[in-house]
């Protein structure tokens, strides 16, 4: 499919990507707390195509609460590879995409995606080998990110405390469920996304629970009316909430 100079470029900065234009969260200060490392929590951002890790770092700072006192925060940057959908320009990409709008039905970069979600396991394995609680361990993703979130989340082979998928879609066919463990199954799943996406569509988020449930894997689906390819400040109050309910305490 052709496209014009005006959507190339558009595709180009798809994800640039975030663009950290929301409002940040209000809250109240919360009173220090005496860190304990046998509680703590480790969250881990996975960017968008074309976007970076320090440029989403300042997301970090919207999770004010007691809780959040001793998250140890980790903003990976993707290693730079040509994308297909961008005329095989080289841009800072975790595996390949072959066409946007992403559909329910686009072709995907299996291989790609499987590379990829090797390099996310060693990171999730550092961090649970010096003595974070795999249960307290949490992968969230946007967009392209959120594709790996998902993908990282089923084939690790333990349960996690979750994996929050920010306008995301499915990466691979449903074959890949025969390599989900039943530990991996237990790990909750949060999907957010905009009803006026016209990057990845709204069909392409909406086919997820479908596809998890068929492995038996729960996921929370959360629509957000009027908002397109981005996050919100409605998003990360509810991502908070739900990290926040799931983290183990020391004991």
């Amino acid at each position: 499919m052709k496209l014009t100079l005006a959507k190339s470029f558009a595709l180009f900065t798809l994800t640039f990507g975030i663009s950290l234009s929301f409002v940040l969260l209000h809250h109240q200060t919360p009173l220090p707390i005496k860190p304990d490392p046998m509680a703590r929590t480790f969250i881990l951002w996975l960017h968008g195509l074309g976007d970076s890790g320090p440029a989403n770092e300042p997301i970090k700072n919207l999770f004010t609460t007691p809780v959040f006192a001793n998250t140890k925060w980790s903003f990976p940057s993707a290693p730079n590879n040509p994308v297909t959908c961008n005329y095989g320009s080289v841009m800072p990409s975790w595996f390949d995409i072959h066409e946007l709008p992403m559909t329910a039905d686009s072709p995907q970069d299996e291989a790609g995606v499987l590379k990829a979600v090797q390099n996310v396991h060693a990171m999730i394995d550092r961090e649970i080998a010096a003595g974070t609680n795999p249960n307290n361990v949490f992968i969230c993703g946007f967009s392209q990110g959120g594709a790996l979130t998902l993908a990282s989340i089923l084939l690790y082979p333990k349960t996690l405390g979750g994996g929050a998928v920010f306008s995301g879609w499915v990466p691979f066919n449903s074959s890949i469920l025969q390599r989900v463990s039943e530990d991996a199954k237990k790990t909750p799943i949060l999907w957010s996304h905009g009803i006026a996406d016209r990057t990845v569509l709204f069909e392409a988020g909406q086919a997820g629970p479908p596809f998890l449930e068929k492995a038996g894997i729960s996921c929370e689906f959360k629509a957000y009316p009027g908002l397109g390819h981005s996050l919100n400040n409605e998003e990360f109050r509810n991502l908070e909430s739900w990290i926040r309910s799931r983290v183990q305490s020391s004991s």
